[in-house]
């Protein structure tokens, strides 16, 4: 057995979502042969990969079949993140991938699942940020119990730059840390705006795969600003399932695909889907409706992330400043794994520029 045997078997292995073969896309590297033991290490384009074991079988197939069924496979896995950023000197030099949270309307639940949407990809060993740009409905201080507790300041090349807090794993900004919560923020469209370009501009965000920005509900000021100051990788869609959420779904997915915009739509993601009761698991009461979320992708031909379930738990999560991904609730925790990891491969599809037709193969059951 010699390198040259092991990367011919690789190179028939396919990446299921880039569809190129490992060896072709450069993810095998640092090849180690000891007798009948063979070595290697497989990059992955985000550690947030759910094909992560997919792509483990198929390797260790494809050399027990071409090489000899007597192998010893071991496989060790990294992940380097892909960005389609061409401009990272601009703003949040250190940024690879910037994802806006947004929702047609309030009230669908759309920070709370931007705040386990965060968690769930640093589970997967991300680095990542969370920015609460809701100026006028800020929540994300409360949702990390970090209520009443105040930014440091720190100077970077003579500038004053904002430290933004550490919780659970998380680089957070909100302006709820900057102001007094049992004061309303009354500002016209530009002074919030304005706070928008501050939190791009002077918070020192350092090294993330992930910076998630909790968008404003609607469609307005707040969106245009933030698009059209920072490379946006992608927009998630939040709604439920009922008609009125999900004509208002449409408006935010419209807006996002005007020419003078134009951020591609990572996909839509179905909050308060079904509920469950702890007593009865099993069940599932569609209180809002069933699919709705679901068609709604088809109908645009975008990626459906998947649907998270109405409990208990993750509304009491918030309340207390512990994030259900933070706790043991394992029915909530799966659903946001799973649509993080379905995020994370649309977001590495949109960076190696696979089209909308092959990202929306990610519609989930």
């Amino acid at each position: 057995m010699k390198v040259e045997n092991v990367l011919q078997a690789l190179g028939t292995v396919q990446e299921p979502d880039l569809g190129k073969d490992l060896v072709t896309l450069n993810m095998v590297r640092d090849i180690v042969i000891q007798g009948n033991e063979v070595s290697f290490t497989v990059v992955l384009t985000t550690p947030a990969c759910p094909l992560k074991d997919m792509i483990k079988t198929a390797c260790v197939k494809a050399i027990h079949q071409l090489i000899g069924n007597e192998i010893t496979v071991k496989i060790h896995f990294i992940s380097e993140m892909n960005t389609n950023r061409t401009d990272p000197e601009i703003v949040m030099p250190k940024v690879k991938n910037i994802i806006a949270i947004v929702s047609g309307k309030g009230g669908v639940g759309k920070s709370t699942v931007a705040s386990n949407f965060a968690l769930a990809l640093a589970a997967g060993g991300a680095k990542v940020g969370l920015m609460d740009a809701d100026i006028y409905g800020p929540s994300q201080h409360i949702m990390f119990g970090v209520r009443g507790e105040r930014p440091l300041m720190q100077t970077v090349d003579g500038k004053g730059m904002i430290l933004p807090l550490e919780k659970y794993g998380i680089r957070l900004m909100s302006i709820g840390l900057l102001v007094d919560e049992k004061n309303a923020v009354v500002w016209r469209g530009p002074m919030a705006s304005s706070a928008i370009k501050q939190f791009i501009t002077e918070v020192l965000w350092g090294e993330l795969d992930y910076l998630v920005i909790d968008m404003p509900p609607g469609t307005g000021d707040i969106h245009l600003t933030l698009l059209q100051s920072v490379p946006v990788t992608g927009v998630i869609v939040v709604s439920t399932p009922q008609d009125v959420a999900l004509a208002d779904a449409k408006k935010a997915i419209a807006m996002f695909g005007q020419a003078q915009l134009k951020a591609p739509v990572i996909g839509l993601v179905e909050n308060m889907s079904y509920f469950i009761a702890e007593e009865a698991t099993e069940h599932r009461y569609y209180i809002f409706g069933k699919d709705g979320g679901k068609r709604l992708a088809e109908e645009y031909d975008i990626p459906f992330l998947g649907q998270i379930p109405l409990i208990q738990r993750i509304r009491e999560g918030g309340d207390e400043g512990k994030p259900v991904m933070i706790g043991e609730d394992m029915n909530a925790k799966k659903a946001f794994l799973d649509f993080a990891g379905n995020a994370a491969r649309s977001i590495a599809m949109i960076n190696a520029n696979i089209n909308t037709e092959k990202r929306a193969e990610l519609v989930v059951a």
